[in-house]
């Protein structure tokens, strides 16, 4: 009888969750910061950065993806939090029935495949304009998927700073997100950074989903698929749980 419970509580929290994760995609999907940080700000930020370098096609379109499912992953979570603190309905997200756990769980997926739908358009443009090809399917999707799954946990962290000004958030989410992007491969291929780059490339979730959708792409990889499939897992579990953690210390502040 308990075990029948709990499977009912699971299903309860799990549509809870899906119910919080179609909330934010009918609302805040297409608000301007979200637009703007997300799609429009990595796309010109990449090619500012390569104007004038002769970048190869097969690092170029990869890198652009890969940025592009960064930044729209990572940007709905820290917008969504101190949305709702502003408007007063995230005390009423609280107190309602569903957990913690749900709540966040719904923000990360609305944020993560809000990134995976976004990733499609850099992807149709490379392969419209500059005939790029998934050779891998596999190690491709596990790029989008795991990176996304771990770039929406991160979003969902730094939103747990209990604040509703969005513009703090963002600030400090560019913070983050900035250095992560310069350790990580996507404008200058690994194995041409210098000693002290590739030493911190790996603390860059961005780095294994990159080399994955390069792999997929055709191109070559710097670290084993295996190896960038687990590092992206551990890092969706650990900063989902310190995200958790940290939800609940704000929660219990305010």
């Amino acid at each position: 009888m308990s075990a029948d419970r709990t499977w009912a509580r699971i299903f309860r929290q799990a549509h809870a969750a899906y119910v919080i994760a179609k909330k934010d995609a009918v609302i805040y999907y297409l608000k301007p910061p979200v637009v703007s940080f997300g799609i429009i700000f990595p796309l010109f930020f990449y090619l500012a950065f390569a104007a004038g370098r002769n970048v190869p096609t097969e690092n170029m379109v990869p890198g652009i993806i890969a940025m592009a499912l960064f930044f729209t992953a990572s940007s709905v979570g820290p917008l969504i939090t101190p949305w709702e603190r502003q408007a007063r309905t995230y005390e009423r997200l609280v107190t309602s029935p569903a957990s913690l756990w749900a709540i966040i769980v719904g923000d990360a997926a609305a944020s993560a495949l809000f990134g995976i739908a976004l990733s499609l358009i850099p992807l149709m443009l490379g392969y419209a304009l500059a005939g790029s090809v998934i050779v891998q399917p596999l190690n491709f999707c596990c790029g989008i998927v795991l990176g996304s799954l771990a770039f929406s946990a991160m979003g969902i962290l730094i939103a747990s700073r209990a604040t509703d000004t969005p513009s703090e958030i963002m600030m400090l989410a560019n913070l983050v997100r900035l250095p992560l992007i310069f350790i990580s491969g996507v404008f200058v291929p690994l194995p041409d950074m210098p000693e002290w780059g590739r030493r911190v490339a790996p603390l860059s979730p961005l780095s294994y989903a990159a080399d994955l959708i390069r792999i997929g792409m055709g191109g070559t990889g710097y670290f084993p698929p295996w190896l960038d499939v687990i590092a992206l897992v551990a890092f969706a579990c650990v900063l989902m749980f310190f995200a958790h953690r940290l939800h609940r210390r704000a929660q219990r502040a305010g």
